[in-house]
């Protein structure tokens, strides 16, 4: 049986993101290139719509960026955890290809995950982890 190793990573950097993926995804493009004045008036759409100024996508990079390379490594392998790539038990090999393939991308890749917040969701309970108080 493999010795089975766990996240190092600070749990509340790993939900912040989970909350801000969650903004980010849930984001679609505007209706209208210029809302109303009043967000009542269109039904609170613009809350949900991607405006050139919105920026939550740059937060979230700026927030990656500003992770040490364990740690984004790390990320990656908890997300890679959470959509079944790997299993808890094999979190040592999730690290070490997570390593493998490091780059100067990897707000580009985790990003380009469209349900990053669900898999950094379960990559956190495969571990008996969560955003729970």
């Amino acid at each position: 049986m493999r010795e089975r190793t766990v996240p190092t990573i600070d749990i509340d950097k790993v939900c912040w993101l989970i909350l801000k993926a969650r903004e980010f995804d849930a984001k679609t493009a505007p209706v209208e290139e210029e809302p109303g004045s009043n967000p009542l008036d269109e039904d609170m759409r613009e809350v949900l719509e991607a405006y050139p100024e919105d920026t939550v996508e740059d937060e979230l990079r700026a927030f990656i960026d500003s992770l040490n390379e364990d740690e984004q490594i790390e990320l990656v392998a908890l997300a890679w955890v959470g959509r079944g790539s790997f299993g808890a038990d094999e979190w040592a090999e999730a690290v070490a290809e997570a390593r493998r393939a490091h780059n100067d991308r990897t707000a580009d890749y985790l990003l380009g995950m469209p349900l990053l917040s669900d898999y950094l969701l379960e990559g956190l309970a495969a571990f008996g982890l969560s955003c729970e108080e």
